[in-house]
């Protein structure tokens, strides 16, 4: 299907359109990226983070995740318009050019990089990771049913990137997490999936929700399971109490209440059991953060 063409529009319209393609009218990409950084943030600095690290930190999330909505919506240019959640996107809507998101894409990725400054070599280095990983998930959806696993290692990526920042080391509890955060957006995404599945089926996109079929449930189950497990192994390792684990105990409920909500798989209750994660992995926070200041 071809796209419409893009008629002229003042500066501040086009701004506005831009702020529509990186999805700045729905932040729960950012938040969902941001828990596990901040997360990091707090294990890592054994509970006194430096101000300036957080906020380099969350711009980096806020930024990266605004262009990866950008190079997400290039991809997918084809296919949006045959999808009834996103046929009134920026690209499939005739709003902007396939062209103009790939420059939003590199506009944002320089002033990420720019944020770079504050940060130690090796970090630096890590972060080329994360940008080429931010690039490469929204193709993965034409060529493997998991493409959930290469955008968890995208959101995932901050944790090495934290680490390195305040300790100069990667301990493996930073994998721990990272592994953690990895299964979380298996888990999140294939809830978002479930809601586009049927259309997914029809234009022939890839997903887990499609690989994993009537088993979806049982499956998100499991690894829930195992993402609480590690949470669990995450405060064994940093010497966490008992604020801690009844954070994750809260979580637990949110996993259960979840898992209710996709019961018939009806696509809006399975739209909101993914945006539940933010309240998960909001709990998780607040626990940690309590117990480390009592």
């Amino acid at each position: 299907m071809g796209l419409p063409p893009v008629q002229p529009v003042s500066w501040g319209e086009r701004l506005r359109r831009y702020a529509l393609l990186v999805r700045l009218h729905r932040p729960i990409g950012i938040l969902l990226l941001l828990w596990p950084t901040l997360w990091s943030l707090w294990i890592a600095a054994e509970g006194t983070p430096p101000w300036g690290m957080v906020l380099v930190f969350t711009l980096g999330v806020a930024i990266m995740r605004s262009a990866g909505c950008a190079i997400n919506d290039y991809a997918d240019r084809d296919f949006d318009g045959h999808v009834t959640r996103t046929e009134d996107r920026p690209i499939a809507s005739g709003l902007i050019e396939p062209r103009e998101a790939l420059g939003v894409f590199l506009v944002l990725s320089l002033m990420a990089a720019t944020l770079l400054i504050f940060l130690n070599w090796p970090t630096r280095y890590l972060s080329l990771v994360a940008l080429g990983l931010t690039a490469l998930y929204p193709f993965m959806k034409r060529y493997t049913y998991l493409p959930q696993v290469v955008l968890g290692a995208a959101f995932g990526w901050a944790v090495p990137m934290v680490f390195m920042a305040l300790t100069e080391s990667l301990p493996l509890i930073t994998w721990v997490i990272f592994l953690s955060t990895l299964i979380w957006a298996l888990i999140y995404d294939t809830q978002y999936a479930m809601v586009d599945r049927e259309d997914d089926l029809k234009i022939g996109v890839k997903s887990t929700a499609i690989l994993f079929g009537r088993h979806d449930n049982l499956i998100v189950g499991l690894l829930q399971g195992v993402m609480l497990g590690l949470l669990v192994l995450i405060g064994l390792m940093s010497d966490r109490g008992l604020l801690y684990f009844l954070g994750i105990a809260a979580a637990a409920l949110l996993f259960l209440y979840q898992q209710w909500l996709t019961r018939d798989r009806d696509p809006k209750a399975c739209f909101q059991a993914f945006l539940n994660n933010n309240r998960f992995g909001l709990v998780v926070f607040v626990g940690l953060v309590l117990d480390y200041a009592f």
